[in-house]
């Protein structure tokens, strides 16, 4: 069976959710053969084998830290000439995007991104797409050299499947460009106590409807009855009530959970781009003619500051 690179995000040697999820897809198609790589590395072997990687190519340098993407882009290339790979998948985070579509240009390949589903083809794997602001679903495939194929968090569940795990050390030689942009600062993200918006399974938004920042409040206490993460519609974020960073959105975050709580949000194209490939969709707004409620599993037309904070309570007691 051919060999499927994973590109491993981990924090310290902590692996993120979305890359167990791409093991399970990597096991439809081939073998998983994870790249872990800078510091911690070596650490994350362990979770990687429980969950399906045959051989963890792990290495570590200065530059992983010290640069941009770069290095991660010559040490991927390093594994694909070492392995053949039948296809390389990265997480859909802002930087996965990037380091595939390097990884694409300088393997001569071609590459998918924010993929929402894998399967084993006759002549390669098919990937499964939401296009055009998530108006339509796809399948596609690449016809050139090695598949780069970038997965959205959410699309697949973390399935155990404990392998060799067998760890190597994986030959890198940096390229010129590697230490070309040189990361001077960083500031830790602050920490809410909720999930990652983006790799969260159940997120609840609010919109203009919430009308004013403190207003929040109500929808953060729903979120955290639900261990959920907090999403807003770019009319909250513009007017000030929310951070950019929790934006959902065409021209915010996309996100996949497996529940999605939409409060006071009318639904516009932009918002629903964002949010669309949520399995599970619930709406709650006032206006019934709202477009939020076309796409909707469950549709809830009330005021959001009665029906939320009922919600929150029942939530609450039936986990009490």
């Amino acid at each position: 069976m051919a060999e499927v690179l994973v590109y491993v995000d981990h924090v310290d040697g902590a692996v993120r959710k979305p890359t167990l999820e791409l093991l399970t897809l990597a096991r439809r198609i081939g073998e998983p053969v994870a790249v872990a790589l800078g510091g911690g590395a070596g650490d994350t072997a362990a979770v990687l084998a429980e969950h399906g990687a045959v051989k963890v190519y792990t290495h570590d340098a200065p530059e992983y830290a010290d640069y941009l993407v770069v290095p991660k882009v010559d040490a991927l290339q390093a594994a694909v000439a070492a392995v053949s790979p039948a296809a390389v998948l990265v997480p859909s985070s802002a930087e996965g995007k990037e380091i595939a579509a390097r990884l694409a240009l300088r393997t001569g390949s071609g590459i998918i991104t924010d993929a929402t589903d894998l399967e084993a083809g006759d002549e390669g794997p098919v990937a499964t797409q939401s296009v055009f602001a998530a108006s339509f679903t796809t399948k596609s495939r690449v016809i050139k050299g090695t598949p780069v194929i970038t997965v959205k968090p959410n699309s697949a569940s973390v399935e155990p499947a404990p392998a060799a795990g067998t760890v190597e050390a994986l030959a890198v030689t940096f390229s010129d460009q590697a230490t070309g942009t040189k990361v001077t600062a960083r500031t830790p993200r602050e920490s809410t106590g909720r999930p990652e918006l983006t790799e969260a399974a159940i997120v609840v938004s609010g919109g203009r409807g919430v009308n004013g920042a403190d207003n929040f409040a109500v929808i953060e206490a729903l979120a955290d009855s639900l261990g959920a993460a907090v999403g807003a519609s770019r009319a909250a974020v513009d007017a000030g009530w929310y951070p950019h960073t929790n934006q959902v959105g065409q021209t915010g975050k996309s996100v996949s959970p497996q529940l999605y709580i939409a409060s006071g949000i009318s639904g516009a194209i932009q918002h629903r781009a964002g949010m669309q490939t949520s399995k599970t969709i619930v709406a709650i707004n006032k206006d019934a003619e709202a477009p939020i409620f076309e796409l909707v599993d469950y549709g809830v037309v009330g005021d959001l500051f009665d029906v939320v904070p009922q919600l929150t309570d029942e939530v609450t007691t039936r986990k009490g």
